[in-house]
């Protein structure tokens, strides 16, 4: 196994098929690592298992790694391939990222224009981090729009009782 360019490297996602390609696979990376003055540290590594009812347990020298049912790498992965946890995180972010900027929001002196532009650099790009990796559903497509709907609306200023339908909302702020 060659290893090139890995300057950087802190987080490596191996993929296999079986349990002894995936053992395989482990030990190859950590012999090429080692040769190269890299060392894995067992106590990050972790094993997910995807669509499998094996449980041998997978080990670098000797050390078990440890099965976890979710874990982070360009965004939460689950042992089911769903999206919906790393989509509620992006939300929740999002949602941070909005109430920071909440000065902006209120400010009387940028136009609806400027504002816009600012939520889409500031706050879209939060929800939408990853999204390339997302298993999308039509339901992780509505939570995504009734947060950007919800932000939007704030943002001009439209408030219950009034109502604006979500297509002329849009063209108002494209």
């Amino acid at each position: 196994m060659q290893l090139d360019d890995l300057d950087f490297a802190d987080d490596l996602a191996i993929l296999s098929q079986s349990q002894q390609q995936k053992q395989e696979k482990t030990t190859s990376v950590t012999a090429a690592s080692a040769a190269i003055g890299l060392n894995i540290h067992k106590g990050k590594s972790k094993v997910l298992r995807y669509n499998t009812a094996c449980t041998n347990t997978i080990t670098i020298d000797g050390e078990v790694l440890e099965d976890v049912k979710t874990f982070t790498y360009l965004g939460i992965i689950n042992e089911h391939g769903g999206s919906d946890a790393d989509v509620k995180a992006r939300i929740g972010k999002a949602r941070t990222a909005y109430l920071q900027l909440r000065n902006v929001w209120n400010s009387k002196q940028l136009s609806t224009n400027n504002t816009v532009r600012i939520f889409n650099t500031n706050v879209k790009t939060v929800l939408l981090y990853g999204a390339e990796t997302w298993r999308t559903t039509k339901a992780i497509i509505q939570k995504i729009q009734v947060l950007i709907n919800s932000c939007l609306r704030k943002i001009l200023r439209i408030r219950w009782p009034d109502t604006t339908s979500n297509n002329a909302l849009w063209e108002r702020t494209s």
